[in-house]
């Protein structure tokens, strides 16, 4: 069973950066479409970027397109997060899965069904 560790949260002031990234017990990602998630107490889960197998196709929740930006090697899923706001305090979570996640414009959440634990990402002054 494909095992994700994600990394790289921290308390970052409004307006800074940070890489999120994803590693896998599997030795590659290759076979895996990706997705990161944010989950705010309270609020339900949030799709926020997917990316597909070979990472020529990606897709973005409208609150983080133009700020965040998924990536992908063989190794781990990136999440980029640029110009962040005290709304994207959450913890964040990445998922894989062997389906197509990418669809037109949009992803299909539902076609990831393996988790890491989450990293927390608190931007606040």
């Amino acid at each position: 069973q494909l095992q994700l560790v994600e990394s790289g949260g921290g308390l970052v002031q409004p307006g800074g950066s940070l890489r999120l990234s994803c590693a896998a017990s599997e030795p590659t990602l290759d076979f895996y479409a990706a997705g990161w998630f944010r989950q705010v107490p309270g609020k339900e889960r949030e799709g926020l970027a997917c990316i597909s197998k070979a990472g020529g196709s990606a897709n973005y929740a409208d609150s983080v397109k133009g700020r965040f930006t998924i990536s992908r090697d063989k190794d781990a899923i990136y999440l980029q997060m640029n110009t962040l706001k005290p709304e994207d305090t959450g913890i964040y979570y990445c998922a894989a899965g062997t389906g197509i996640v990418t669809k037109s414009y949009r992803c299909d959440w539902a076609s990831l069904n393996y988790w890491g634990q989450g990293t927390q990402v608190t931007v606040s002054s």
